[in-house]
């Protein structure tokens, strides 16, 4: 016997990496040593900084693929691995540095990881972060054929004077919340469940989706965040603290970035929820609790700034077309969200 005929073919995982390598060092930037090849990725650090902190993130996209992998639709998946690390990251104020990427799968399709690649790829221009290398694993009988699963991990660097720690917020601060682009990449076991007792299929049309299947809306790949706030940063807006809104909802996401005693009161009804999640909520019966504790519900990622920055950080975020709403201000209290139905 040989490898093949055991299930790994190692031909397929040469000319996989052969028609990724392009595509992969298109994502290079200022930094990067050396190419696709070696044992490890290089990357030296930037000058500039006093006293340099990196900071790492990992993350995966979860159940997420069961819908890619029945539509064989695999690029956005990439992109939400890439937002789901750089996303966290920049909640430190950090800037991402590069990123490494994880693809196991049941018998190795060239065509269909590269696909993959491509979407990590999109999501690592989008963020300016170099694709530094990564590790594809043909394993048989452990995933079925067809079969995928992706980690992604992502390095970034920040001054650490302007690390964003929770120590910077203070009583009185707004939480300014920037949408998502619906679900992101969380809660699909639930998505998948609904979906299921619905009788419908990813190509199914809901009236109150626009007319867009349920396979486009709930295989958008989740908003990338990280230029607007960098650049915000930049421009001087004093960002006290950050939260990426993923699995947990607004309720568990959102007390991480606070201080010691303190607390958000949300008002609900400042911005608009997106009818994905209604049509979730009705379709599946699924309690107000359930949905704030499971969903981004319409809002991705969370900026606290000074209650004399606010209108300046809304006009900013809208500027730079991402739709922006003041959501709550910081109380006193002890890490819970307050206004939550």
């Amino acid at each position: 016997m040989d490898y093949q005929e055991a299930g790994v073919n190692i031909e397929a995982g040469r000319s996989f990496v052969e028609k990724i390598k392009e595509n992969v060092s298109s994502t290079y930037r200022k930094g990067v040593l050396g190419g696709l090849g070696g044992f490890g990725g290089y990357f030296e650090l930037p000058t500039g900084y006093q006293q340099p902190v990196l900071v790492s993130g990992t993350d995966g996209v979860g159940t997420k693929l069961k819908i890619a992998q029945t539509l064989n639709l695999h690029e956005t998946i990439g992109i939400d691995l890439v937002a789901m690390c750089v996303n966290d990251i920049l909640t430190s104020g950090a800037e991402p540095l590069f990123f490494l990427d994880y693809l196991a799968t049941g018998k190795l399709e060239p065509e269909q990881l590269a696909e993959v690649v491509t979407g990590i790829v999109t999501g690592c221009k989008v963020a300016n972060c170099a694709l530094l290398g990564g590790e594809t694993a043909e394993m048989p009988g452990f995933y079925q054929v067809g079969e995928y699963d992706v980690a992604g991990f992502c390095v970034g660097v920040v001054e650490k004077s302007q690390l964003l720690d929770g120590s910077q917020i203070k009583i009185g601060d707004i939480a300014i919340g920037l949408a998502s682009s619906g679900v992101h990449s969380n809660g699909f076991s639930l998505v998948r469940k609904i979906v299921e007792i619905s009788g419908n299929n990813w190509h199914y049309q809901p009236e109150l989706l626009g007319g867009k299947t349920l396979g486009e809306v709930f295989l958008t790949p989740t908003q990338i965040y990280v230029q607007p706030i960098l650049n915000a940063l930049k421009q001087g807006l004093n960002i006290r603290g950050m939260a990426h809104i993923t699995g947990g909802g607004l309720p568990e996401n959102l007390p991480r970035c606070l201080n010691k005693n303190q607390s958000i009161k949300i008002n609900q009804n400042s911005w608009e929820i997106p009818p994905v999640f209604r049509w979730l909520a009705e379709t599946g019966k699924v309690n107000n609790a359930a949905m704030w504790d499971t969903f981004n519900m319409g809002i991705g990622y969370v900026v606290i700034v000074p209650a004399e920055e606010a209108e300046s950080a809304l006009s900013y975020f809208n500027s730079v077309g991402i739709n922006a709403d003041q959501i709550g201000e910081v109380v006193e209290g002890n890490g819970e969200i307050i206004g939550l139905i």
